[in-house]
């Protein structure tokens, strides 16, 4: 893995709310697990019990008045903890680690919607990650008005299910198409670690378009650990 402190393998998922995410990490990691590979499942923000505190911050709509610099702080904050806590020790131990939302994330949001830029991003993840990047990352990213039309219709759903998660959603279409618009960025500058998958195909698809790959993955590292 890039980390180079274990032998496990590092996937991050990326896209806007609504993307499917989720769902494709549910599927990927019962299709490994069916293969034998020990998987760990986890999200960010939360994932562990501070985590989970700060995302009830950040995602209440009822939060207010949070400066951005703040709010990157917190997501930073998530992060380190997570890595201590859950991701490192899963790496590890030569486990397949999956993970809702990393430091993409924080670029295309924090850097891209709060216009912060990517600089201060990096810089951070850098020193707070330690060098902790993701092996394969996965960008579900469907056109831009349908990518927010799903983000708006999970945000109607998680708050008719008693879940105020959709501080984000209360934004508006230009936020959203800047980090769109740093997504794309992302994936074009390090084609390498991110790979789009058109977010408009069906579910069963996608499922099976990212289990070629992520296996194929895998194989290449076990012969290159030989």
């Amino acid at each position: 893995m890039s980390s180079g402190s274990g032998r496990g393998f590092f996937v991050t998922f990326e896209g806007l709310d609504g993307s499917g995410k989720s769902t494709q990490i549910r599927k990927l990691a019962a299709a490994l697990e069916a293969r034998g590979r020990a998987v760990t499942v986890t999200r960010q923000p939360g994932g562990t019990r501070i985590g989970d505190r700060i995302r009830a911050l950040l995602l209440d709509s009822k939060t207010e008045a949070i400066d951005p610099m703040t709010e990157l702080g917190l997501m930073f904050s998530d992060r380190a903890q997570a890595i201590a806590e859950v991701i490192r020790p899963a790496l590890e131990a030569g486990r397949v680690v999956l993970c809702d939302r990393y430091t993409d994330s924080t670029e295309a949001y924090q850097g891209g919607g709060r216009k912060l830029g990517s600089d201060v991003v990096r810089r951070l993840h850098k020193t707070i990650c330690g060098g902790l990047d993701p092996d394969l990352t996965i960008l579900l990213l469907a056109g831009f008005e349908r990518s927010l039309a799903r983000a708006r219709r999970r945000n109607d759903r998680t708050a008719s299910a008693g879940r105020d998660e959709g501080r984000f959603e209360k934004e508006d279409q230009d936020f959203y198409r800047r980090v769109h618009d740093q997504y794309r960025r992302i994936a074009a500058r390090e084609p390498e670690r991110v790979v789009v998958i058109a977010g408009d195909q069906k579910i069963e698809a996608i499922h099976q378009e990212i289990l070629a790959l992520v296996e194929s993955k895998l194989r290449a590292g076990t012969r290159k650990s030989k």
